[in-house]
């Protein structure tokens, strides 16, 4: 299976930017760190005077640090100054590039789309095209990361891309210039009988603003919305604010989440009166690429019995990390909580269980969820109720084929009858919805 750009298997709850306390608080065990900072001194000095070649300090002490970081769990992270700057950029959705979402299919890089008035869009760049080169270079030989770090840069610089399109005899080349690039994390569409569907690609800075959006512009053609299908499928997560953000707008108040740390709850996000989709019926699509903040709305909406979730059950990533800010442009993912579900479920390495499990029914289907992480945080029991139930009805397709693609689906792809489509989550979706909204669709 492709592994998209704009795709992160273990996305972040995020819950904000720290700035490093610079405390030198007690260990676990009393004692302060200088101990184990003289100790970490010595090892330095021996490995400067004696390793057999000189040494970059700033390389070892990195790596020590990424090293110490990284065995809490997959989730917490150092990040040097230009690997912090490019996750800022992510979380803000903006970025140098030429406005292109790739994924790598059989080793090759393919484009999923253009973004809309992109330099790539502009240039004539479509989807399917395959690229064969940037600058030069075999894209094959190199990762997914690299590959993106390539392609994005300062803006004015230039990018020559070769591509190779179906029913074209020769390849394609595109001398691009990066410009900054915003990416839009909510894509909607009005599909008959004024149902919604609304896909969030990944929460971050804008995306609750976008969703507004989003509203304004379903119901100045819709008039009233009769229901909505929102697409969570392969949606990473993002920042947890914009996800309470979002889940409060489908919601009329109570429990969105709840936060804890060490056992201890020390935060309960609640939804207030008159949301942008509170009154309409509701149906979530997931699937086993749909984690952290991501899983916190579905969950939070199938706890409320404000929707009913359909798909395969999700990552199951149910930690918030928090954003710390470091000296020297540095900075750290560090899991300081777990988040629960409204009933008191705890996703962590467990998932959110669909109502409507949709399965391929094939014996060698993978799985990659949180629980097969190594270090991961191990699921808390008992589980509380809702998210942790068992499917209500199980429906068996017999050919992968017909599930979307892992990007999800693209609402320019999704016919406005998906019954009418090949993908089966979205259709199974949009026909509990139109039952749920019969009354509405049928009224003058």
């Amino acid at each position: 299976m492709g592994v998209a750009a704009t795709f992160a298997v273990a996305g972040e709850a995020c819950a904000g930017v720290l700035g490093g306390s610079g405390n030198l608080a007690r260990g676990a065990h009393g004692d302060t760190p200088y101990a184990v900072l003289e100790q970490l001194g010595r090892v330095l000095v021996e490995v400067e005077n004696e390793y057999v070649d000189a040494v970059d300090r700033d390389r070892l002490v990195n790596g020590a640090i990424r090293g110490m970081v990284s065995e809490l769990d997959p989730h917490s992270s150092y990040m040097p100054p230009d690997q912090f700057q490019a996750f800022q950029s992510d979380t803000e959705g903006e970025f140098g590039g030429v406005g292109l979402e790739v994924e790598t299919r059989s080793e090759q890089l393919i484009v999923l789309a253009p973004i809309d008035g992109s330099p790539a869009e502009r240039a004539g760049i479509q989807s399917g095209d395959v690229i064969v080169s940037v600058d030069g270079r075999d894209p094959g030989a190199e990762s997914l990361d690299k590959l993106i770090k390539r392609l994005r840069g300062a803006p004015g610089s230039r990018v020559k891309l070769a591509v190779r399109r179906k029913k074209a005899a020769d390849l394609l080349t595109f001398d691009l210039v990066r410009e900054i690039i915003r990416v839009p994390s909510v894509a909607s569409k009005l599909l008959v009988d004024r149902i919604a569907y609304v896909r969030i690609k990944q929460f971050q800075e804008h995306t609750h603003g976008e969703l507004l959006e989003a509203a304004a512009k379903l119901r100045a053609r819709a008039g009233k919305i009769a229901g909505v299908l929102l697409d969570l499928r392969s949606d990473p997560g993002g920042l947890v604010d914009q996800a309470a953000d979002v889940a409060d707008e489908f919601l009329d108040g109570g429990i969105i989440y709840t936060t804890r740390h060490r056992g201890q709850i020390v935060e309960e996000v609640r939804a207030h009166a008159g949301g942008a989709f509170a009154f309409a019926p509701c149906v979530v699509l997931v699937n086993q690429y749909t984690a952290s903040a991501a899983e916190l709305v579905a969950g939070a909406l199938q706890d409320r019995r404000r929707a009913s979730v359909v798909g395969e059950r999700t990552f199951g990533k149910g930690s918030v990390q928090a954003i710390v800010a470091l000296p020297g442009g540095a900075g750290m993912r560090l899991t300081v909580a777990r988040y629960y579900t409204p009933s008191g479920h705890s996703i962590q390495a467990d998932g959110v269980h669909p109502d409507v499990a949709i399965e391929t029914g094939a014996a060698d289907a993978i799985s990659y969820r949180e629980k097969d992480l190594e270090g991961h945080l191990a699921p808390e029991l008992p589980q509380g109720s809702g998210a942790a139930g068992k499917p209500k009805s199980i429906i068996t397709i017999g050919d992968a084929g017909v599930f979307a693609p892992t990007g999800g689906s693209d609402p320019r792809n999704v016919p406005d009858d998906p019954s009418k489509g090949n993908d089966a989550v979205l259709k199974v979706g949009w026909q509990m919805l139109r039952q749920a909204a019969a009354p509405t669709t049928n009224a003058p």
